[in-house]
Parts: C-alpha cells; sequence; structure tokens
C-alpha cells in the first residue's frame, strides 16, 4: 500500500508482545484457516469517504460486519459492503427466518468478544454463520480487525471460502 496515513502493523517478535498484540486473536484465527490477512493501523475518519480515502479503496471495499441476532438467541454475521445497508427482507428470506434483529453492544460484544466497529468473523469467540453480501466478491477489502484504530484487509473470495460463507444479495443502497 502507498499511502502513507495508514501503516502496517508488524507481528509480534515475542511471547509477551504476542500477549499484548490486541491482534493476536485475529491472526491466529487468520492463520488456522489459512487467510493471508494485513492489519494496517489508520486514523480515525469521520465518514465512509474520508476513511476509503485513508485506506485507498473505493467506499464499497469497506466492508462491515454485523453481527445480527436471531429468535432463538443465536446470531450470524452479515457482511455488507460500503455506501449499502442490510435488507431485512432479503436476509430473513435467506437465512429462512421470520425475525432478525441488530443486539445492543453488550450483546454483541458478549456473542463476539469485540466490541462494535472492530467485529469481525475472523477470531471471534464462537463461529457464527457467515452471510456475505455478493457485490463484495472477487475484491480485496478492508474490515474491522478487532481494535479500535485499525483495518484487516483480507480477499473476500478466500474469506468466504474460509468461513463457508453463505453469497447472496442481501443489501440495499443507504
Amino acid at each position: 500500500m502507498n499511502d502513507h496515513r495508514a501503516s502496517s502493523d508488524p507481528l509480534p517478535a515475542s511471547a509477551d508482545e504476542a500477549a499484548a498484540d490486541p491482534h493476536a486473536r485475529v491472526r491466529s484465527a487468520a492463520q488456522e484457516r489459512g487467510l493471508d490477512i494485513e492489519i494496517v493501523r489508520r486514523p480515525a475518519a469521520g465518514s465512509l469517504h474520508e476513511a476509503a480515502e485513508l485506506l485507498g479503496l473505493p467506499p464499497s471495499g469497506i466492508v462491515k460486519t454485523l453481527v445480527v441476532k436471531r429468535s432463538d438467541d443465536t446470531f450470524l454475521f452479515a457482511l455488507v459492503p460500503g455506501g449499502r445497508k442490510i435488507s431485512w427482507p432479503k436476509l430473513r428470506a435467506v437465512v429462512g427466518v421470520n425475525r432478525l434483529k441488530l443486539p445492543d453492544p453488550a450483546v454483541a460484544l458478549e456473542a463476539t468478544g469485540y466490541e462494535r466497529g472492530t467485529i469481525v468473523p475472523v477470531g471471534s469467540t464462537t463461529a457464527w454463520p457467515v452471510f456475505a453480501d455478493e457485490t463484495i466478491r472477487g475484491e480485496r477489502i478492508a474490515m474491522g480487525a478487532g481494535a479500535h484504530g485499525y483495518s484487516l484487509f483480507v480477499d473476500a473470495d478466500a474469506l468466504i471460502d474460509a468461513y463457508d460463507a453463505t453469497v447472496a444479495d442481501i443489501s440495499e443502497p443507504e
């Protein structure tokens, strides 16, 4: 990446450093699944377009990982590109349920081990099913990295394959 505003976060050199590494869980899970990831430090952004510019991507290249709660108190991850939002009727139809909702932040943290704004399927404390919007196929994407101030870059197709994600039209323009 040629953008000097976002920088690669090097791998920890020792076990002590790894214990303090906020991305250790993400890196370990990616390695277990054979995923090639890059974690970059990035400054805060005031908008999707500003974040995209900082990361050198189109806005659609920034993918939100949304934790969605089912009526049976289980969860799923919905991967939605920037500039789009979940289409609840489409997602309910793909999942095959009548009710889905976004949980409050504390419940999302309990379900994934990540705070809102950092959530990513990679390294989640529970491997919930992943539903990816079809528009991310074939793209290198940026998403949460498990800690604030960082983004994780990954090939969307590799992520989809590693998590056996269901790929479907689950979004609509914002």
